[in-house]
This record gives C-alpha cells, structure tokens and sequence, in this order.
C-alpha cells in the first residue's frame, strides 16, 4: 500500500468542482485533480428518488491530507450533503509516486 488515495466528489455544476479542483492544487493538498463529465447519478435524496446529470471530481492525494481535503470540498461544495469517498491506491507507478511526493512535499 503506497498511503496515497483517490478522493471523489460529485457535483451538478462543472465550476463547483473547478473551484475545489483550483484550491486543492493551488494549496498543495492534492497532486492533481480531474473532472469527468456529465454522469447519470441514481439516488434517494430526503425520501425522494433523484436522477441528476452531475461532473466527477477525481482527486489524487495522501493519505494524511484527507481531513483538510474534506474540510475544503465541504466549505467550497454547493451540495448540503457532497459525496467524499476516499480509496486506497495499492499500487503506483514509481515515477508517478516521486512525482505525487514532490508536489505534496510529502
């Protein structure tokens, strides 16, 4: 395990995710940040069934830094309630990782 992850979060607008994209990179709390778009998100939401087009917020990241990261998507969020989900990443090109520890300073 290399104690680096990937954090996720979804959002219905692409700037919400640029502006979270912009303060992780710029703040050194993620090495990069890349957002997908549209998805179909399926879901129940206060009781209520929800189809919703939504962007997929990538970031690559430490471990260590995971409670700053979720502390900056929630105050930069437009949703009440943001999907942050943290995964492992077992394994990482090497190059990569030297490249992830420099940004981070890790």
């Amino acid at each position: 395990m290399s104690d680096f992850v990937i954090i996720l979060t979804t959002s219905d607008k692409k700037e919400t995710l640029e502006r979270i994209a912009n303060y992780l990179v710029e703040q050194r709390l993620a090495a990069c940040c890349q957002i997908i778009g549209l998805i179909e998100s399926f879901y129940i939401y206060e009781g209520k069934f929800e189809h919703t087009d939504e962007y997929l917020c990538i970031i690559k990241t430490h471990s260590s830094l995971y409670n700053k990261v979720e502390s900056a998507i929630k105050l930069l969020h437009n949703y009440k309630t943001p999907e942050i989900v943290e995964i492992d990443i077992q394994k990482l090109n090497l190059d990569y990782l030297k490249w992830m520890k420099e940004v981070l300073n890790i």
